[in-house]
């Protein structure tokens, strides 16, 4: 494991200045269109879209409007997510305007808190004597984090404590009211946030009380007897959603991960988003504390996600009841959930082992995410987005089917639950997060995205600019743009595993790095004008599944560089089911046009299976079907959705 005090953080977001063809569109259409499109959300006024309540709640908490609460119980966090949205936007692009409606809604949030430093509008406008009686539904500790998280943010971005102030104070509260001794509450949240944020908390300050909080939810956790069904029992074996209702069967245990501690825990089981977020938080303390048996945990977990219950566009969650994990190989195409969320979760898992450990596979994995499911999530324009990412779409059965219906085939304008929106906002965002991170003497690039980066290695003061041409072209450039001084570092850049061929050079010579654990590593003493350079293999591949995923046996995915493809209704025809790709066909690159234009997509010869012309639209018969010759098209998974609605599928069968 990394030295405790020197493993690589990322570089700081006023440090890294994101100058990429492919990502500088989507972070200006976050600041340009998303922040301000969702601010009018949080306030009502997007015509034709599901209400908020999230701004008025607040001003009800805080006395300056009468009225009852609205929304879900825990409706805070859209608008915290908005703001630490708003001051990664800020970190990378100062904005008066922008900073001062922030101000505003700051503002806002500071006179809904209570003077012991509790903060959450639904139990102080709803229910104001039931404070922490129902963790495992309500999400007090979950909002409050989200609170936390943005106010590192907005402070890290403009030096402004007010918020800040006001996380301290309820961080605080919290710390008298949970842990071991007498009188406090020996007891955790329903969905996991506040361990991760405790830990940006403790970053931002120095207090080392928030980190040993954050140690005490995740080694609390899963201990028994269960806090959750003692919570049960005391409130008489009520739910918030069903109230009035007195269960017959107590909370499940593993659906929260909390069947077993954390330390034992082997399988990625429960509400997905939950789960990467403890995943997050584990690897954040593993690393910070040098715990080793917390780290072993991370890994088995870890591996068991990715390697058997993820699908090929990064995403997690096989079902929608409880947008949960199942259990190994059980990968259904046309009902799985895989919410946005959890795919943002998943990046955050990565991007916390690549702090332990800078292994190829975390990157790659964060890549996948990033580039297929995170961005898939929002349209381009900007102002619809997915909460389901579906692996298959048949409107009509997303329409007919009950078992289908969150499935849908077009992105919405908002949502009740609205915690995807803001995620992927926040996310874009904090790119650059992602992208770099440096230790003491290595500067490690996790993402291939043309950036700009200032810090500091070796005791040398420097700047490295990259220019990647990804996902359409495979060259990528690592420049030194400014070294001080004298003194050999390291340069590590992550090889895809995708790229079955990777050349390498130094300045325009031919180079031969050190390749370990999917890194490429070269130290020398840089000096400016050095350049680094990479050249990927874009090759399209077919990718096949394991045999134990029944849903896709016999079918075939197709991927270029980091972008798998689907196909859409609107190049091929309907129904998508009847296609078929030859095997062995080429697959060749052809160029988008119209919403696609400046894509790459992929054209390859297959087949239509349709019914023999005596079938006489017989539902079952006798006869083979005929077997057209017909020309298919894949476009990016990402891109999907954005031209008229229709069907959608990224397995596709294969045939001779």
């Amino acid at each position: 494991m990394q030295n405790q005090t020197a493993f690589p953080r990322p570089i700081a977001l006023k440090n890294v200045s994101i100058k990429d063809d492919y990502w500088s569109p989507y972070i200006e259409l976050v600041r340009n269109t998303v922040i301000p499109y969702q601010w009018e959300a949080l306030n009502d006024r997007v015509a034709d879209a599901e209400p908020s309540h999230a701004i008025r709640n607040f001003r009800i908490a805080a006395g300056l409007e009468e009225g009852a609460f609205g929304g879900f119980v825990f409706q805070d966090t859209d608008l915290y997510k908005w703001l630490e949205a708003v001051g990664y936007a800020l970190a990378a692009s100062p904005d008066a305007d922008l900073e001062r409606l922030a101000d505003e809604a700051i503002a806002l949030v500071a006179a809904a808190q209570q003077e012991d430093g509790y903060l959450n509008t639904y139990f102080t406008v709803a229910e104001p004597g039931k404070r922490w009686t129902n963790l495992t539904d309500c999400h007090e500790l979950y909002s409050a984090g989200h609170l936390i998280e943005a106010a590192v943010s907005y402070a890290g971005a403009t030096g402004k404590k007010a918020l800040l102030d006001v996380a301290c104070r309820l961080a605080n509260h919290i710390d008298a009211t949970f842990g071991e001794r007498p009188g406090q509450i020996r007891g955790y949240d329903g969905h996991q946030e506040i361990e991760l944020a405790l830990v940006k908390l403790y970053e931002a300050t120095g207090d080392r009380r928030y980190l040993d909080l954050a140690g005490f939810f995740i080694d609390e956790r899963g201990r028994q007897p269960s806090f959750f069904h003692h919570e049960w029992e005391a409130r008489g074996r009520a739910s918030y959603w069903t109230p009035g209702v007195v269960q017959q069967t107590p909370p499940s245990l593993s659906y929260h991960q909390a069947d077993k501690p954390v330390r034992e825990q082997e399988f990625a089981t429960g509400h997905a988003v939950r789960a990467m977020y403890m995943y997050a938080a584990m690897a954040d303390l593993a690393v910070r504390n040098g715990d080793e048996s917390l780290l072993a945990a991370c890994r088995r977990l870890w591996a068991n996600t990715v390697r058997k219950q993820m699908y090929v566009n990064g995403s997690i969650g096989s079902t929608h009841h409880g947008e949960a994990f199942t259990f190994d190989y059980d990968l259904p195409n046309d009902t799985n959930y895989s919410e946005t969320c959890a795919s943002i979760g998943l990046m955050m898992f990565a991007q916390r082992m690549l702090q332990n450990e800078a292994k190829g596979e975390y990157g790659d994995v964060m890549e996948r995410a990033l580039y297929n499911t995170v961005t898939a999530g929002m349209a381009t324009d900007g102002k619809h987005f997915f909460y389901v990412n579906p692996m298959e779409v048949w409107p009509a059965a997303s329409a007919g089917n009950p078992g289908k219906h969150h499935v849908k085939a077009v992105r919405q304008k908002w949502y009740g639950c609205a915690c995807c929106p803001p995620n992927v906002a926040r996310l874009l965002s904090s790119l650059g997060h992602y992208a770099f991170a440096a230790g003491q003497d290595t500067l490690y690039a996790h993402l291939h995205i043309g950036a700009e980066a200032k810090l500091t290695l070796a005791g040398r003061q420097v700047a490295v600019r990259m220019k990647s041409r990804l996902p359409w072209a495979g060259e990528v450039g690592l420049t030194i743009a400014e070294a001080s001084g004298t003194g050999d570092f390291t340069l590590a850049v992550r090889v895809p595993a995708w790229s079955e061929r990777t050349s390498f050079t130094v300045n325009g010579e031919p180079a031969t790095p050190e390749i370990k654990d999917g890194y490429a590593y070269l130290r020398r003493d840089w000096q400016a004008g050095d350049v680094f350079g990479m050249t990927l293999d874009m090759r399209p591949r077919r990718i096949y599944a394991a045999a134990e995923v029944r849903a896709n046996a016999g079918r075939v995915a197709l991927q270029r560089g980091p972008l798998v493809y689907c196909l859409e209704e609107a190049d091929n025809g309907a129904p998508l089911a009847g296609l078929a790709i030859r095997a062995g066909a080429e697959l060749r690159e052809v160029p988008g046009e119209g919403r696609l234009t400046g894509a790459v997509l992929l054209e390859t010869d297959g087949l239509r299976l349709e019914a023999p012309a005596n079938a006489g639209g017989a539902l079952y018969r006798a006869e083979p079907p005929v077997r057209t010759p017909q020309r298919i098209v894949a476009v990016p998974y990402t891109l999907w959705g954005n031209r008229e609605p229709g069907e959608m599928q990224v397995w596709v069968r294969e045939e001779p």
